[in-house]
């Protein structure tokens, strides 16, 4: 496992509820008597730099952006219907959030789809709609840089997917507070 956290320049990472990156340069700083080597990450959308220090990468889930394969076993998972789940609002906010913190795209994908399918059922609160917006994003901007294409080309992709089970893939706009 760990010989997989090893990231060069150039790499394209995801760094959980932050979105895509590429690794720009690695450094070493000395913090006390030890020397530290640190990815520098910048993050597309933001322009942020992030630096993540090696050691930590396991612990903030920073991981490769997602292969082919893994693009598949996500459009699969929006076109199969589920089940809904409409109990409490904080609980179900609760399990999302810690869905969306894992930054599996395929969990990502999921609370995407279960908030879609709420909301054609009824209005979301104010979080979940932000919620909805960043899972959007996530979810496109990570495909997008994977398949190395646009962003419409990828919300096209998401639509047809989303209509095998009825539900709409929603517009960038329509969540933006």
């Amino acid at each position: 496992m760990s010989g997989d956290l090893n990231f060069h320049i150039g790499d394209k990472v995801v760094y959980p509820n932050h979105g895509v990156g590429v690794i720009e340069q690695i450094s070493s700083r000395s913090v006390g008597a030890n020397i530290e080597k640190f990815y520098l990450l910048h993050i597309k959308a933001s322009s942020l730099k992030v630096m993540v220090p090696c050691h930590s990468v396991a612990s903030v889930g920073l991981r490769r952006v997602v292969k082919n394969g893994e693009i598949q076993k996500v459009l699969d998972h929006l076109a199969v219907t589920d089940s809904l789940n409409n109990g409490d609002w904080k609980d179900r906010f609760r399990e999302n959030s810690e869905r969306m913190r894992t930054g599996s795209l395929l969990e990502v994908a999921g609370v995407l789809k279960n908030l879609i399918a709420l909301h054609a059922a009824k209005p979301l609160s104010f979080r979940e709609k932000k919620m909805l917006e960043r899972a959007r994003y996530l979810l496109v901007s990570e495909l997008a840089m994977a398949r190395n294409c646009e962003e419409s080309k990828i919300e096209e992709v998401l639509t047809e997917a989303l209509a095998k089970c009825n539900l709409r893939f929603p517009e960038a706009s329509e969540f933006q507070a």
